[in-house]
């Protein structure tokens, strides 16, 4: 059986959330860029979450902007798909299966155009979410009208019908700018017409860097002043910090024993994390539009929300990549794995609560780094996501510059000796960068006998430094590198001593023995 509005009613698999008929009957009020799965496992989510609770009350028209993919599946299946909820929260296992009502149709930007700018002209209409990648927000000069456009105003076409292209702009920001510029016409720039537009794109102050670039657009289109007057004066522009893993539909046996136990197939099902952030800049007006906030306590609108951005990417993002040098090279493939071990899951428990949480570069309460390191671990042990290390990895020497160097800094700020369990991730970052051949383009390290790929920007440099240095001269060098880390770090009191000691003890000893020996003195000195 597969999934469509006409099978719900023979769905009767206990344990799977069914939407109500009423839910179909909602009006349209969210335009949303992009059919991945991070948008149906995490904004949409909480929008189907909100209209269960008669809350929000509005679903979501998903805009295809890529020929890559086959939207076909959201036709057959009227917008309904499944997420599978899959996870540990305060230590509990949690299985949960939503049959998810939050999407109406789906629209492709090349032939249905008309119809998204149709959508425009609807008063109901009052979001806007995107997801494009980290290059979707980038200017393109290109032309979203097919006539110029004077400072008058808006070009009529024959008997008064607007002009507009007959084909979708290229980029998302000219389809936004095309579809804010067609609504301010419709609605004569009525400010009761502005949107609440937030994209989830990986990019800092993303909801800032999208009306910029929207504006500098319009000045490139040469749209009237009224306009631009309204596009910043009563649209929100709002930053987001989207967090949940969403991997995606399981193939194989996997998937395949999944969907026989729900009972009918479904070509969208996605598999999710229990833990969901989803932090958004803006104030009153912005939380009163989107009022499926109320439904959940993973929606956090605030006027800051730096402190979600530092939680995030010391923590979670931070340890990551302080652990996965030493975790690949101690055996272990996947986060599951190591957390597994009751000796790697001690050092990645420590690390990060009592030696990062304390030194994050940010003013906050201790207890609230704490209580976010606590649902950060449940992640790291959920048994059904398999995060890779060598993943992680990637671009490893950026990561630890941009992620945990600051931490470091800060640390010394109170402390008069080096972080151990940080020496010695940073130690198995250098071990980790020691190629030992090139093939093509690509070194590669090695590991009990097999070989693995090292993906970094400096790969080349370390490279030659392992084959030119002595352990203590490369510990050297790389801390000297002031151009690199922006500091000079081996004035780090004992930090140089402590890296190169735990470099030489992986060296000699390997990674397993080097923990347990680490672990020891640490707890040696915190009793001390």
């Amino acid at each position: 059986m597969e999934l469509s509005i006409e099978n719900l009613e023979k769905i009767r698999t206990p344990g799977v959330i069914k939407p109500g008929k009423d839910l179909f009957a909602l009006p349209e009020k969210v335009l949303q860029f992009g059919t991945g799965v991070l948008l149906r496992g995490l904004p949409d989510y909480f929008i189907d979450k909100a209209n269960r609770q008669g809350i929000f009350n509005g679903r979501v028209v998903v805009v295809k902007s890529t020929e890559s993919g086959d939207s076909g599946a959201f036709d057959r299946q009227g917008g309904l798909y499944t997420l599978c909820v899959r996870g540990i929260s305060q230590g509990r296992s949690v299985e949960e299966n939503i049959i998810s009502a939050a999407i109406s149709r789906v629209l492709s930007a090349k032939s249905q155009w008309n119809e998204i700018l149709q959508c425009a002209r609807d008063p109901a209409m009052q979001i806007v979410i995107s997801n494009t990648t980290e290059v979707g927000i980038r200017f393109v000069e290109e032309r979203i009208l097919p006539a110029a456009v004077s400072a008058a105003g808006f070009v009529e076409g024959p008997a008064g019908g607007a002009k507009h292209l007959t084909t979708a702009p290229s980029s998302y920001p000219g389809k936004l700018l095309a579809f804010l510029y067609e609504r301010y016409r419709i609605f004569k720039g009525s400010p009761e017409a502005g949107m609440v537009i937030i994209p989830t794109e990986l990019i800092v102050d993303n909801g800032k860097k999208l009306a910029s670039v929207l504006l500098e657009l319009a000045r490139f289109n040469g749209l009237e002043q009224g306009f631009t007057d309204w596009l910043a004066g009563h649209n929100h522009f709002c930053s987001s910090l989207v967090d949940r893993i969403v991997p995606g539909k399981p193939g194989g046996e996997e998937g395949a024993a999944l969907q026989n136990r729900l009972g009918y197939a479904d070509e969208l099902l996605s598999i999710s994390e229990v833990y969901r952030l989803w932090a958004i800049e803006g104030g009153e007006k912005v939380r009163s539009v989107l009022s499926f906030a109320q439904a959940d306590p993973g929606v956090i609108i605030e006027p800051d929300i730096e402190i979600y951005r530092e939680l995030k990417l010391r923590l979670l993002n931070g340890t990551h990549t302080l652990s996965c040098g030493l975790a690949y090279l101690a055996g272990f493939g996947t986060v599951k794995q190591a957390m597994n071990d009751p000796l790697f899951a001690s050092y990645v428990s420590d690390l990060m609560l009592k030696e990062i949480a304390p030194s994050i570069p940010y003013e906050l309460p201790l207890q609230a780094a704490l209580d976010f390191g606590a649902e950060v671990l449940d992640r790291f042990r959920n048994p059904h996501l398999q995060h890779q290390w060598i993943s992680i990895t990637m671009q490893y020497s950026s990561k630890i510059k941009m992620r945990d160097i600051p931490v470091l800094l800060r640390h010394y700020e109170t402390q008069d000796r080096p972080p151990l369990l940080f020496s010695l991730g940073f130690a198995a970052y250098l071990l980790f960068m020691r190629g030992v051949r090139k093939e093509g383009n690509v070194y590669e390290g090695q590991r009990e006998g097999s070989y693995y790929p090292i993906n970094d920007e400096r790969a080349g440099h370390f490279f030659a430094l392992w084959e030119q240095s002595s352990p203590a001269e490369l510990v050297s060098q790389v801390l000297h590198d002031e151009e690199w880390w922006g500091t000079d770090l081996s004035r780090l009191k004992g930090f140089e001593e402590s890296v190169l000691e735990q470099l030489k003890a992986l060296i000699r000893q390997g990674p397993v023995s080097t923990l347990a020996a680490a672990r020891e003195r640490n707890s040696l000195m915190k009793a001390g």
